[in-house]
C-alpha cells in the first residue's frame, strides 16, 4: 500500500506538465521566430540587390560603369544611397538619353518594384540618403507659413518664389516644382540632384522638409488666389513692376503719338 501511495501522483502534475510545455513551446518561438523573420527579410534584400544589379548592367553600367565607379561619361555612384536612384530614376531622367548640361525630365521606363530593385544595388555599393518613408514626406500638418519663408530663403534664387524654375548658366536651368510629387521633393532636397545643393537633415531637419514641400504644394495648387490678377509666371516684384513699366510705358507713348498725329490732322484740314 505504501509503494502504490508513493507512485500516485498529484492532481495539479499533469496541469504543471502542460503549462511547462506551453512555456517551453513560446520560449523556442520567441527564440527562434525573430532569427527566421530576420534570415527572411536578408533573404529579400539579397534577391532584390542581385535583380538590380541585372537591371543596372543594362541600363546604368554603359556611363556609370560595371561596379559603379563612374566614367567620363557618368559620376560614380558609390555612396550616392537610394534615394538618388528613386528620384532620378522615378522622374525619368535617367537613364539618360545623350549627355549635356543638364538631364532632362522625361518618362519613366522602369516599375516601382525595379526601380526598388535599382535602389538597393547603387546603396549596397556604399552608404548614403535612403529613400524616405511616407511619414517623412507627407506635407499633413506642415506649416505652410513656415514653408514658405524658407523656400524664399534657400530655393528662390533659382526655382523663382513659387517654384515655376528659372534659367541658370551654361545651359543649365532649376526645373519647374509644379506637379512634383511630395517624395521627389524631399528626395531632391536630401540629394542635390545635378546643379542643387544638397540639404541633409543636419542642415535642413526632416519637418523644415515637409514645411517646405507643402508650400510648394500649395503655392502651385489651383486653391491659390492672385491678388493681383495674372501671376505673370511668379517672378516676383522686381520683374513683375518692370513687365509693367515696359508695356504700361509703351502703351501710354504710342497712345500719346497716335493722338498727337491725330490733332495735327485735324488741324491742317
Amino acid at each position: 500500500m505504501k509503494k502504490l501511495s508513493a507512485r500516485r501522483r498529484h492532481p495539479l502534475a499533469a496541469v504543471v506538465v502542460l503549462l511547462l510545455a506551453l512555456a517551453a513551446t513560446g520560449g523556442l518561438y520567441a527564440a527562434f521566430a525573430p532569427a527566421d523573420k530576420a534570415q527572411a527579410d536578408e533573404a529579400a534584400q539579397s534577391l532584390a540587390i542581385e535583380e538590380g544589379k541585372k537591371l543596372y548592367t543594362v541600363g546604368c553600367a554603359s556611363c556609370h560603369g560595371t561596379g559603379g565607379q563612374g566614367t567620363s561619361d557618368g559620376p560614380s555612384l558609390v555612396g550616392v544611397g537610394s534615394a538618388a536612384v528613386d528620384f532620378q530614376v522615378g522622374t525619368g531622367r535617367m537613364p539618360a538619353q545623350q549627355p549635356g548640361a543638364q538631364v532632362p525630365k522625361k518618362p519613366v521606363i522602369y516599375s516601382q518594384a525595379e526601380i526598388d530593385q535599382l535602389a538597393a544595388y547603387v546603396a549596397s555599393l556604399g552608404p548614403g540618403p535612403v529613400t524616405p518613408t511616407e511619414k517623412q514626406y507627407s506635407p499633413e500638418g506642415a506649416d505652410i507659413a513656415n514653408g514658405g519663408v524658407l523656400f524664399r530663403t534657400n530655393c528662390a534664387q533659382c526655382h523663382n518664389f513659387t517654384g515655376e524654375g528659372g534659367a541658370l548658366t551654361d545651359g543649365k536651368y532649376a526645373p519647374n516644382l509644379r506637379g512634383v510629387s511630395a517624395k521627389h521633393l524631399y528626395e531632391a532636397m536630401q540629394t542635390g540632384p545635378q546643379n542643387m545643393p544638397s540639404f541633409p537633415d543636419t542642415t535642413m531637419p526632416e519637418q523644415e522638409k515637409r514645411d517646405i514641400i507643402a508650400y510648394v504644394q500649395t503655392v502651385n495648387s489651383g486653391e491659390t488666389e492672385t491678388p493681383g490678377g495674372l501671376s505673370l509666371g511668379g517672378l516676383g516684384p522686381v520683374s513683375e513692376g518692370l513687365f509693367a513699366w515696359v508695356f504700361g510705358m509703351g502703351a501710354l507713348i504710342a497712345t500719346a503719338i497716335w493722338v498727337a498725329a491725330h490733332t495735327a490732322k485735324a488741324k491742317k484740314s
